[in-house]
């Protein structure tokens, strides 16, 4: 049995998901882990801070695995688990995930996977899949409607602008400095130069600064959806043409869940600042994609 853990936010969630349903495709008895959503802090609350956002979803089917079946592979969660790893590591079956893409994984059979697969390789043969089976159901605020039709009749474009955790001092270390307004400039710049009538579609946890920095001719900020209903600017990302993403996995699935077929989708060339970029790998693994640097470059 693989066993995948469940953790992190929307995108992360359905990264984990769709490599559940790809080793479902090959036929290996899987299940997910979503313990991590329950785990406490002292008398406190949850250490996480995040929820089971894939329950806001429809289409989605998953099997849990139990405690006895993820004990069986990782020794469980408290001291004495921790403990039995520590001295007999052989006894236990986990993989954490240490690079982009490791397709060793496939060949497992009894095994616990820790991570967020982020790599679209993992399962870009089954995303045609995916769209049809994942969906958001309708909204009750009646401009995501309003949004979606303009975006469907016109040449529209998603822009992610991701802030707001990103702005602490650990996360500036690690995501800081990549999507920089450079890198916005040159995404756009090449879209336009594919589709002269581009519209714009301004998406970000902090509006505020978008509307400071980014409003111009073209574009539209949409400010409609906030703290439970976020879920649902994905929705409007893949309603649009073509996606430019943030640094950022939720708009890595507004753009996969966009199935136009002619879509233009655009990431910054590393996801974090420990990457390094390889054109010819990351073409590989990033397939139908297009990269720009932090200067606004294409690559």
């Amino acid at each position: 049995m693989i066993i995948i853990q469940v953790a992190g936010g929307l995108g992360n969630q359905l990264q984990q998901y769709a490599l559940y349903q790809k080793f479902l495709a090959l036929g290996k008895q899987s299940r997910l882990d979503l313990s991590w959503f329950d785990q406490k802090a002292g008398e406190g609350g949850k250490i996480t801070g995040r929820s089971l956002e894939l329950s806001k979803l429809e289409g989605i089917a998953y099997q849990a695995c139990t405690q006895a079946e993820k004990r069986a592979l990782t020794g469980g969660d408290g001291i004495a688990g921790k403990l039995a790893r520590r001295l007999a590591p052989f006894m236990t079956r986990r993989f954490l995930e240490r690079g982009m893409y490791h397709p060793e994984i496939f060949a497992l059979e009894d095994c616990y996977l820790e991570g967020y697969f982020a790599c679209e390789k993992y399962y870009a043969d089954i995303l045609d899949r995916l769209r049809q089976q994942i969906r958001f159901p309708q909204s009750r605020n009646p401009q995501n409607a309003v949004l979606a039709a303009a975006m469907e009749k016109g040449t529209s474009v998603s822009v992610h602008i991701r802030r707001g955790d990103y702005k602490n001092p650990q996360n500036a270390a690690m995501f800081g400095n990549i999507c920089t307004p450079d890198y916005y400039r040159g995404a756009m710049d090449y879209v336009k130069k594919q589709a002269p009538d581009a519209r714009f579609y301004l998406f970000s946890d902090d509006i505020p600064y978008v509307r400071k920095h980014f409003l111009q001719e073209g574009c539209t900020v949409v400010d409609v959806n906030h703290g439970g209903d976020n879920h649902y600017d994905m929705w409007l990302m893949s309603r649009c043409r073509h996606n430019i993403c943030a640094n950022s996995t939720f708009s890595f699935w507004g753009a996969r869940l966009n199935g136009h077929p002619d879509k233009i989708m655009v990431r910054p060339t590393v996801h974090k600042n420990s990457q390094v970029f390889v054109k010819e790998e990351m073409e590989e693994l990033w397939k139908g994609w297009h990269f720009v640097d932090p200067q606004g470059r294409l690559q």
